[in-house]
């Protein structure tokens, strides 16, 4: 049994520690707002938040989640109510959708750490997320957006 804290909540899985993470949040927990993109860490759709920080689930090891506080975009928010799901859906970025759970997290981390971001910013912290539909400038505006209203509101 793998112990792990999911979106605050304790979860015991019964899975060998060399499990992709991924396939434990979608199979096992049913948290499918992760996605599975390419299974090599190149494309960004599977990005979650190990102890606050963007990593790719596809090939983080279940193991390694093991007594460390995971986030998946379900937890980002149970209303949609965070400013960047607020931003994204303001704005309309999505297109096909499949790579935006992935683009909403790690645009979290980078408004965590730079809550103003400059678009110089935005390009490199959002350069390991790939969307086939090129909605770039759209991702790159309502990141903007977010982080004006997470300074005029804050996270909720």
């Amino acid at each position: 049994m793998v112990k792990l804290t999911i979106n605050g909540k304790e979860h015991s899985v019964d899975v060998r520690p060399d499990t992709p993470l991924l396939w434990v949040l979608r199979d096992h927990l049913g948290l499918t707002g992760t996605k599975f993109g390419c299974g090599m860490a190149q494309c960004g759709a599977c990005t979650v938040h190990l102890n606050g920080e963007a990593v790719r689930s596809c090939v983080t090891l279940v193991s390694r989640a093991a007594g460390q506080k995971v986030t998946t975009i379900e937890g980002l928010s149970k209303d949609n109510s965070h400013p960047l799901q607020r931003a994204w859906l303001e704005d309309d970025v999505l297109q096909c959708g499949y790579c935006q759970s992935g683009q909403i997290m790690s645009a979290a981390v980078l408004l965590r750490d730079h809550p103003n971001p400059s678009d110089s910013d935005i390009d490199q912290a959002m350069s390991g997320n790939i969307c086939r539909c090129g909605t770039y400038q759209r991702i790159r505006n309502a990141i903007h957006k977010a982080a004006k209203l997470q300074k005029e509101g804050g996270v909720k």
